[in-house]
């Protein structure tokens, strides 16, 4: 499916908004969502919910004026399947979808999401396999874990072109301030401390 300009118009617009918010808060439950929509962050990943209150949250998100980026895989009610990412477009349209999965990140990008594919790296085989998985999802950006590891980050962002967030385990000034050196475009982080940095 071709985007029309006004959908790649909107797609880079939203993707542009996300550049512009170097700390991303990242939400578990309702009250981390409260703290986060009084934070300066532009953006929030709603990393809780369900399938019946997705739109009810995506909703707070943007009455806040802030993007809302939805992590498909821990949404409760939806499969790990491409037609989980039509239920939540038909649910409540978030400005963006995380997931796990390559091919939940490829559905997404087909519907005009703005996308983040998440990688846990947890040895070298994460490391050399992530070629493959972003030639599959082909995310607008990429959320390496846990966040605190410069060096793999640095080595990341010099061997792609997708836009690299650091996400988990952040909690203090330095570890963004670290995360952003090596070559990280925004860092994401469940830790109110940095929010309004």
């Amino acid at each position: 499916m071709d985007r029309t300009e006004t959908e790649r118009s909107t797609h880079r617009e939203v993707c542009g908004r996300l550049m512009d918010s170097p700390v991303i808060a990242a939400v578990k439950e309702e009250a981390g969502l409260d703290a986060a929509l009084q934070s300066e962050c532009g953006a929030v990943f709603l990393l809780f919910g369900s399938a019946a209150s997705a739109g009810r949250l995506v909703d707070r998100v943007r009455a806040a004026g802030k993007l809302a980026i939805v992590h498909i895989d821990l949404v409760e009610g939806l499969s790990g399947r491409e037609a989980a990412v039509d239920t939540l477009a038909a649910l409540c349209r978030p400005d963006g979808i995380i997931s796990t999965r390559p091919t939940l990140v490829r559905r997404a990008r087909h519907l005009g999401f703005l996308t983040v594919q998440r990688v846990f790296m947890l040895d070298s085989l994460a490391l050399s396999s992530l070629p493959g998985q972003l030639g599959v999802g082909k995310p607008d950006f990429l959320e390496i874990l846990p966040g605190i590891i410069p060096r793999v980050i640095g080595e990341v962002a010099a061997s792609t072109t997708t836009p690299v967030i650091a996400g988990g385990l952040i909690r203090y000034k330095d570890e963004v301030m670290a995360a952003m050196r090596a070559g990280a475009a925004a860092v994401s982080t469940s830790s109110p401390a940095v929010w309004n940095m």
